[in-house]
């Protein structure tokens, strides 16, 4: 029989088993008031409901950017494609210009969308739920399109990844 080990309250000890459940990577952006990209790249996202058409991703109670796109009426989210680590990579970024050569556009209501992305969705925030360091935001979604065809970015073990076909 294989033993647990007993939860020692290192967050090191929990992210090693996070890490052990691909996900893919998406960018959450948009342009504040003052027409500003604002945007942060997020791997915690999941698909919710077909009706109404939801999707979460959750986002840390700390970042200093959320609050600025929380504000915001629409948000972009683009699924970023396989050969997109330094787009996911600049918007993870603690300082500096995240949009820095990040090749991307806007939509009519305010979202900013990565270009070369396997999906592109066009949100709104439907609901927050605080659950522990982090919150899960709800977004509606408005408009979308979508490349099934095209591999996503993963991350997989603190690592960005790519899918073999199997």
């Amino acid at each position: 029989m294989t033993e647990l080990d007993a939860m020692t309250g290192d967050p090191v000890q929990l992210r090693r088993a996070y890490g052990c459940f691909p996900s893919g990577v998406t960018a959450i952006c948009a342009l504040d008031a003052t027409g500003t990209p604002v945007g942060i790249a997020a791997s915690s996202f999941t698909s919710v409901s077909v009706e109404p058409a939801l999707v979460s991703v959750c986002v840390q109670s700390s970042s200093t950017t959320w609050p600025r796109l929380r504000r915001l009426p629409r948000l972009g989210v683009s699924v970023l494609a396989e050969e997109q680590n330094a787009a996911a990579q600049r918007l993870a970024m603690k300082q500096g210009d995240r949009f820095a050569e990040l090749d991307w556009f806007g939509t009519d209501d305010g979202g900013i969308l990565v270009r070369g992305a396997v999906a592109w969705l066009d949100c709104s925030i439907h609901a927050e739920v605080t659950a522990g360091d982090h919150e899960i935001v709800l977004l509606s979604i408005h408009a979308l399109r979508a490349d099934p065809d095209r591999a996503p970015l993963v991350f997989h073990g603190s690592r960005f990844r790519q899918l073999a076909a199997v």
